[in-house]
């Protein structure tokens, strides 16, 4: 093996130390394929061709030593979130790791909201939410990776405050951080470099550093792992209906006091008390919602789980934490949303006040928050 591939020893689409002897471990790459340029392993290789990928586990304390450096360091931080799971993604404890360097929140997905959206209003909404987060951000940058919506701004801005520092990128799993990446790549760097990207969380195994023309680099940091999404939880053959990839289509319900819904086999909301009104649900359109009155709902999910009740199948459902209660009191008059991070939301709508419970899988983020729509 010539010196210049030994040097080479890190996957150019994930990031990870490249190896060639153990195939079930991260970093495999077979001998022969050391002699491409650039280099991925066996796994990136899979994802970029086969859409598939093996499960890995990366340590959390190494997540936190690899934002602790950031702190040190001069430079622009890029924190991207999900709007779709915004409290879910959002990294509530990065000020603590990225001191007085300037932040720019990259807000993607946009593309699934109505196109009649009040895009002033999702600015000053995001700018709410990272205040109680308590993120100090210098900007909101909506875009949408997909339809490749809102990028010329943000290039526009990364040009503005990053002053010839280098540009970390954090953010959760399966937010759209690689594939944002690869757009600046294009606009900053002539190195022919594609980040591995793909729908199933955990994509990027390690640091990636792509040279910048000034001798600057972008710094592509693993996806933190955060177990209180259901997208974490769930088996990766339904994610594809956890995970929307077209236009949201609001469903709306009029329902009376005693009523539940049920998402899938995922999670259920019970209308506990109040007067009758509507409730709008903000999830996947690959999701099936199955109304029933709340006397009958623990008889039906016992019952009919895996099948009537799906997904996940009946084999998948078992493999989900047992369920927990979240009771929640809806103030007259109020704009709330019943938030479950990796599910979706729904939108109290009615004037009168309301009691209304959730049932998701333990550990699961259920909130309240004022209305995103």
């Amino acid at each position: 093996m010539s010196d210049e591939i030994k040097e080479a020893r890190a996957c150019s689409g994930c990031g990870v130390t490249l190896q060639t002897e153990h195939s079930e471990q991260p970093g495999y790459v077979p001998a022969k394929a050391l002699e491409r340029t650039p280099i991925i392993c066996q796994r990136c290789f899979r994802i970029k061709h086969y859409n598939e990928a093996a499960s890995v586990a990366i340590d959390q304390d190494e997540f936190l030593r690899m934002l602790g450096r950031i702190g040190k360091e001069d430079a622009l931080v890029i924190h991207i979130v999900d709007l779709f799971d915004f409290d879910g993604s959002v990294i509530s404890g990065l000020q603590r790791f990225v001191g007085t360097n300037p932040v720019l929140l990259v807000v993607n997905k946009i593309d699934l909201l109505p196109k009649a959206t009040n895009w002033n209003r999702i600015t000053n909404w995001v700018q709410r939410q990272a205040k109680e987060h308590g993120l100090r951000i210098v900007d909101v940058i909506l875009v949408s990776a997909k339809r490749n919506l809102g990028f010329d701004r943000l290039v526009d801005q990364v040009g503005e405050w990053r002053q010839r520092r280098d540009v970390y990128v954090v953010g959760a799993t399966n937010v759209g951080k690689s594939t944002l990446i690869n757009r600046l790549i294009n606009d900053y760097s002539d190195m022919e470099q594609e980040l591995t990207t793909s729908r199933y969380p955990g994509t990027t195994l390690d640091v990636v550093h792509i040279p910048l023309d000034d001798g600057k680099h972008i710094i592509d940091t693993p996806g933190i792992v955060y177990p209180s999404r259901m997208t974490e939880l769930a088996h990766r053959d339904d994610l594809g209906a956890l995970l929307p990839d077209k236009p949201l289509k609001p469903a709306v319900y009029q329902l009376n006091e005693g009523q539940t819904l049920f998402f899938g086999a995922f999670a259920r909301f019970d209308f506990v008390e109040g007067e009758r009104q509507s409730f709008t649900c903000y999830v996947s359109n690959g999701l099936p919602i199955h109304r029933t009155k709340l006397e009958r709902a623990d008889e039906l999910y016992r019952d009919h789980r895996g099948d009537m009740l799906a997904p996940p199948t009946r084999e998948r459902v078992d493999e989900l934490p047992a369920w927990t209660k979240h009771q929640f009191r809806i103030a007259r008059g109020s704009e709330t949303d019943v938030f479950i991070s990796g599910l979706g939301w729904v939108t109290c709508n009615g004037t009168t006040g309301a009691l209304v419970e959730v049932h998701a899988p333990k550990g699961v983020k259920v909130l309240t928050r004022h209305s995103l729509l």
